[in-house]
């Protein structure tokens, strides 16, 4: 049976979509994974607290860096194309994390390492905040008729398999490797290899074409379009749609690993393995919900990830404390995979479909990157704050209950857009 050559473009242009987007967020979360050893060679100090909370703002600075990223990268996807924005933010996610790979230690250079650092994470969110938006308009865009949840899952999919692919590695050098020298070196080796990898993902993204409905608009450009007046809506409604989104995402499945070294006392590649099951829950059953959005609307299982987050939470880390087993975590990482996959499948889709074409990148990239920068780079900061300043680790609990009733309280006054054709 022969494919169509507009089947060949669409599905040359999501592979490329998907591997680069996978490359990106792998190369941007990696950081996260290793934290603790970070801590120890960038931030040293009296206490093991203070240097993991400097980690963690390094952290939560490449974020900050994200809205602006969204707003250069996001008009330049609105004007020049989304093609064009891609391939220039997977360059300076590889350039970037090359050079946290190769960075002398705060004992080799002294201050000057941390503040490299630093500038390197900076470089980073400035990437991934074009990433996003550019990355999801044109996944979206490439989507066939009444498609656009399961093909927008794809854009999730592939950050969490940038995260997986990440959170892997590391459990698997940890593993190999003896704790001395995973420490002393070894942690260098998923930083150096997403800088390699990332030129694969430089080529393959050169060697697609533009979205259609964009080169649509372009040449014949719709008489009615949002103006900059009426994108404000619709861009703080995204903001308000990704609080709870942000927060659950990175809660548990970039600073649970740290959480359960802390307070849990596993072994670092238990934890590691367990984020990895995490990670795969979301893979797996993210275009599942895709698809079902499709038919049955994006708002059921929006809201129901929501309410099922904000009543659980807070037993679950309840849990953990009493039963601080691997077996416990594991379970429990599964258990906040398929609840993120409830929004994560519909949540490109749902995002997207706010905004017309020749505004959509900038509008997802600002609202998106603002509460993400906001409320969920800096969680794995807030989280270890919260526990620090209460002694309680139950406290992140909290944080997360509040962001799932605020996200609520928005998607219950969010219009159904599933069945409507892209403006």
């Amino acid at each position: 049976m022969m494919i169509s050559d507009d089947k060949k473009k669409a599905r040359r242009a999501l592979v490329a979509a998907v591997i680069g987007n996978t490359l990106e967020w792998y190369d941007f979360a990696v950081y996260g994974f290793l934290a603790t050893i970070l801590a120890n060679h960038f931030f040293p100090a009296t206490d093991e607290v203070t240097s993991l909370l400097r980690t963690f703002a390094a952290f939560g600075v490449g974020f900050a860096a994200r809205p602006i990223g969204g707003i250069i990268f996001g008009h330049l996807a609105d004007r020049k194309g989304r093609k064009f924005t891609l391939v220039l933010t997977i360059q300076l996610m590889a350039a970037a994390t090359l050079l946290i790979g190769i960075l002398p230690t705060y004992s080799q250079i002294g201050l000057a390492a941390p503040i490299i650092l630093v500038l390197a994470r900076l470089l980073q969110g400035f990437s991934a905040g074009g990433e996003w938006g550019g990355g999801t308009a044109f996944i979206v865009e490439w989507a066939g008729k009444n498609k656009r949840g399961l093909t927008g899952s794809l854009q999730q999919i592939s950050v969490a398999a940038g995260l997986l692919l990440g959170s892997g590695f590391a459990a698997i050098l940890s593993t190999a490797l003896d704790e001395t020298s995973f420490v002393e070196w070894g942690w260098r080796i998923p930083f150096l290899l997403g800088a390699f990898i990332g030129v694969v993902g430089i080529y393959i993204r050169r060697n697609v074409d533009e979205s259609p409905v964009f080169a649509q608009t372009t040449s014949a450009p719709s008489a009615v379009t949002q103006s900059d007046e009426t994108i404000l809506i619709p861009a703080l409604r995204a903001f308000g749609f990704t609080i709870h989104w942000t927060v659950v995402y990175y809660i548990f499945l970039a600073y649970m690993p740290t959480f359960a070294i802390r307070h849990l006392n596993l072994e670092r590649a238990d934890a590691l393995w367990s984020n990895a099951a995490g990670l795969l829950t979301l893979i797996i059953l993210a275009p599942v919900t895709g698809y079902f959005s499709d038919k049955y609307g994006r708002k059921p299982f929006l809201i129901g990830s929501c309410l099922a987050v904000g009543v659980a939470v807070y037993p679950i880390f309840n849990y953990l404390l009493t039963s601080p087993t691997l077996l416990s975590l594991v379970c429990v990482q599964i258990f906040f995979g398929l609840l993120i996959a409830l929004y994560s499948g519909p949540g490109p889709a749902a995002i997207a479909e706010l905004f017309d074409t020749t505004k959509r990148a900038t509008g997802m990239s600002v609202g998106y990157s603002l509460a993400v920068a906001m409320f969920g780079g800096f969680a794995p900061f807030i989280a270890t704050w919260l526990i620090d300043i209460t002694d309680s680790p139950l406290s992140p609990a909290f944080y997360v209950l509040s962001a799932s009733f605020i996200t609520a309280l928005v998607i219950i006054r969010f219009p159904e857009t599933a069945h409507r054709p892209l403006r």
